[in-house]
């Protein structure tokens, strides 16, 4: 998916969560920020990046306050236009069973990982942006620009 010159993305989960809340990968997800992508953001992103906020206030890495503000700046950058909202992709289910039966054995890939690709496959994203090695060996394996 190809909107004028600009690239589109798919990100996994713990890519968003790097962008919104401090991590060791935070620097690295801010750096590939910095040329302009086309970012897709399926409703998978939205449970997952909702889950991720919850877990870490329920671990106290993060106070209430602070993933307010995460919370507030994610919907800030949606509506300035970041996050290209996008539908699941109609066959992602049957593609990820399909990964998962040609992949899962080699790489120790799981679930979500295997739909994560599955939906960047669907959707023609030109790159897979994430920080799980497995994740990113099954995007290349489909013939994904990965990092």
């Amino acid at each position: 998916m190809r909107t004028g010159d600009v690239i589109s993305v798919y990100v996994d989960s713990s890519f968003v969560v790097s962008l919104y809340l401090p991590d060791v990968h935070s620097p690295d997800a801010r750096h590939r920020m910095q040329g302009a992508p086309h970012l897709l953001f399926t409703p998978l992103h939205r449970a997952e990046w909702a889950h991720a906020l919850g877990q870490h206030q329920f671990r106290g890495t993060v106070s209430v306050e602070s993933a307010q503000q995460a919370y507030a700046k994610f919907v800030s950058d949606e509506s300035a236009g970041l996050w290209c909202a996008v539908p699941m992709p109609e066959n992602a289910f049957e593609l990820c069973a399909d990964l998962a039966h040609r992949y899962a054995s080699k790489l120790g890939i799981r679930t979500l990982d295997t739909l994560h690709v599955a939906c960047a496959m669907e959707l023609k994203a030109e790159r897979f942006w994430t920080f799980d090695e497995r994740q990113a060996k099954l995007a290349k394996a489909q013939g994904m620009k990965a990092a």
